[in-house]
């Protein structure tokens, strides 16, 4: 089947390269217009929070996350000069579609308001430069607005311009990679061909899904980035490929190019399904900000196999004999390079001296693990983020002076089951109590209720006290102030039956979002495994071979945590690489390096493994499939890999934190995968199993439509 298709695109390469050309032109226009559909929500359906918004937008006309703060430091200022900037405040919140001043306060020399909407984030968002004017125009000069809709409007840019700069930052050092890899020579531009036409494919396609569901803010960094080495791994290993296929001199460019699809070709789309595997996890966590990276993560391998499939061999083909030999220099993997040389001397170490090189390599291994008891997650950072913005400003300056709280404040909300019957069912009272016990926690700096609006809504049906507390939403001390609300006070302030009490705000939105993600990952992770061990049964007919990769992808994952939390806690290369040191990672990002990383661990296991499967089958004893695997694959798989290092440099170098955790995480994660896991620990293992490594019984082979495999 994949030859039949081969000669059809070969033959038709006019009609190929016409459909790319216009994809790529249509991935230009898409992601133009993407970024204003992306958003930071953090939103969970059908969880307490969710269920306290739902009540603070129809009692209120509030949403969370399409609320503002306003911060407007005014030194000396007289009581009349306070009142008159919260008029002032009132009169520019006016500027912006339903918004309502729901709490002014005057604190150690700051004046605070929050300015909420019913507004979601994308929406409010937009309106950050609306509310800024009229402020301005007001003669509030001073005044700085934070809040979820302003952070998600300023970090906008930020990851555009960490975008473009990661890209060239990228390009240059694939570039430079591959010319070390290749040699001088022609095929040096078809690993950009294939990654620009992946891009503009996920591009596309990312847009249209944005017009029907949520899509996270990072998503064009993520997909570009790693679709750029995502695109030039698989680019590479087919380049190689032909070039082998080329060698026989007797042989036509068109039944090279058939060959090496036929056969690395089969390999790429073993590795595309298996990193595919590892992102469709993702859309079983119950959470939209995480299922929209797994769309699309998910997204980037399907077009990437499609690139890999089409556009490539049409490519090799047109290059032929001379566009792919190398001139003047002939790169580190060719024929006599002493790359793969370096390989064969790896590989006589382990196949001589299997159980030394595994003790000591596991060792060192699991000396990077142990970071992983360190773990800390957040929702997400409000600190670690480029200072220059005016958001990043205005929380630094309450930070300092009251505490980041006041920019997250936590909400408690009523609703009586009816108009008026706030007043008729003891819920006041109840209140009452529930905001004296609230006020007297340690972590409570102010506890603010009434009996009017800002606090009743107008029909008085619901009621709200809110919370404002000592630390940011991604603190312990903070989630621990929501569970001791959800779980003790509440309970303990004497509700009558029949009233429903939600915590919301953003630290409860954080809580319900980490919570949310971590309860279903470990079965989903499980899940994965599963079902990649079943594809790697078939594809390498063989039991133990699928075993032996689920777990070593499970080492490189807890390794890749360990090393991921000493980096960021210790701060660990902040100096040189420009990295924030935080306590706590990002909740999303082990969740995405997870599926990430389960995926690209397994690409460089179907890469070297397959190889040796197909000497086997050639009549290889197992020490000569080893050999001849390593040999053969593992200079093109550790250049493979650091040339996808170089493409996520740009996450690395960005001036977000959760990107930067993501782009050291995968980094680390496929140098220890590439180098470590499967040049030492995979080739030591195949050594001890010995020939039970090709063991695949005839009842399972048989089960999955396969070929048995004795020993």
């Amino acid at each position: 089947m994949l030859e039949r298709w081969t000669r059809w695109v070969v033959r038709h390469r006019a009609v190929v390269i016409g459909l790319w050309a216009v994809i790529i032109g249509l991935g230009a226009v898409s992601g133009s217009n993407l970024s204003g559909r992306l958003t930071t929500s953090l939103a969970v359906p059908g969880t307490d929070s969710a269920r306290a918004d739902t009540i603070l937008v129809r009692g209120f006309n509030e949403n969370v996350e399409g609320t503002f703060t306003v911060v407007v430091p005014f030194g000396q200022a007289t009581s009349v000069q306070i009142r008159r900037n919260e008029q002032k405040i009132g009169r520019a919140a006016a500027a912006v579609p339903t918004a309502v001043v729901s709490q002014t306060r005057a604190i150690d020399g700051i004046l605070f308001a929050s300015v909420g909407t019913s507004l979601n984030l994308s929406q409010s968002s937009n309106q950050t430069i609306a509310l800024r004017r009229a402020l301005m125009a007001q003669g509030l000069s001073n005044a700085l607005v934070t809040g979820p809709p302003a952070l998600n409007h300023d970090l906008t840019p930020i990851l555009s311009q960490d975008l473009r700069r990661g890209e060239i930052l990228a390009a240059v050092i694939a570039l430079v990679l591959l010319l070390l890899v290749l040699g001088i020579c022609g095929a040096l531009i078809v690993p950009f061909v294939i990654a620009a036409a992946t891009t503009g494919a996920a591009l596309t396609i990312i847009y249209l899904l944005s017009l029907h569901m949520l899509m996270v803010l990072y998503i064009p960094n993520v997909v570009e980035l790693i679709g750029l080495g995502l695109a030039i791994d698989y680019s590479l290993l087919l380049v190689h490929r032909f070039r082998e296929e080329m060698s026989v001199g007797s042989r036509s460019v068109e039944v090279a190019v058939v060959r090496t699809m036929d056969r690395a070709g089969r390999t790429v789309v073993l590795s595309a399904v298996t990193v595919a595997i590892g992102l469709a996890t993702l859309l079983l966590v119950p959470v939209p900000f995480m299922r929209s990276l797994g769309v699309a993560g998910l997204v980037v391998p399907i077009v990437s196999l499609a690139a890999a499939l089409s556009l490539q061999p049409v490519l090799l083909s047109l290059l032929g004999t001379r566009g792919v030999t190398p001139v003047a220099f002939h790169g580190l993997i060719g024929q006599g390079a002493r790359l793969p040389d370096a390989w064969s001397s790896v590989a006589r170490l382990s196949l001589a001296r299997p159980r030394s090189v595994l003790a000591v390599t596991i060792a060192v291994l699991m000396v990077g693990a142990s970071g992983v008891f360190w773990l800390q997650l957040t929702p997400g950072s409000v600190v670690a983020i480029p200072q220059e913005l005016e958001s990043a400003a205005a929380i630094k300056l309450v930070s300092g002076r009251v505490g980041p709280g006041i920019i997250s404040p936590v909400e408690v909300v009523v609703d009586a089951g009816g108009p008026g019957r706030l007043t008729t069912t003891g819920v006041a009272s109840a209140m009452y109590r529930l905001a004296v016990t609230i006020s007297r926690n340690k972590e409570t700096l102010i506890v603010a209720m009434g009996d009017k609006t800002p606090f009743v809504d107008p029909t008085g049906r619901y009621e709200r006290i809110l919370v404002i507390g000592r630390h940011d939403l991604g603190n312990s001390a903070t989630t621990q102030l929501v569970s001791t609300i959800r779980d003790r006070y509440i309970g303990a302030s004497g509700f009558p039956r029949g009233i429903r009490v939600a915590v919301g705000g953003a630290p409860a939105q954080g809580m319900d979002f980490i919570g949310s993600v971590y309860g279903a990952f470990w079965w989903i992770a499980l899940l994965a495994m599963v079902l990649a061990f079943l594809v790697l049964v078939r594809a390498l007919r063989s039991l133990l071979l699928a075993l032996v990769a689920v777990l070593l992808d499970v080492l490189s994952v807890a390794v890749t945590f360990g090393l991921l939390v000493i980096a960021f806690r210790s701060g660990a290369g902040s100096a040189l690489l420009g990295t924030y040191q935080v306590g706590q990672i990002e909740a999303w990002v082990p969740v995405f390096l997870f599926a990430m990383l389960f995926g690209l661990s397994m690409d460089y296991e179907v890469f070297i493994v397959t190889r040796m499967r197909e000497s086997r089958d050639a009549g290889a004893s197992t020490q000569e499939a080893i050999r001849d695997g390593l040999v053969n694959t593992g200079a093109v798989v550790t250049a493979a890999a650091f040339i996808l290092v170089g493409a996520l440099s740009g996450l690395v170098f960005g001036r977000v934190a959760g990107l930067q955790e993501l782009g050291v995480g995968l980094s680390l994660g496929v140098l220890i995968d590439a180098t470590l896991v499967r040049g030492l620990v995979l080739p030591s293992v195949m050594a001890l199993l010995g020939d039970w490594n090709w063991w695949l019984p005839g009842p399972l082979a048989r089960a999955l439509r396969t070929k048995p495999s004795p020993r």
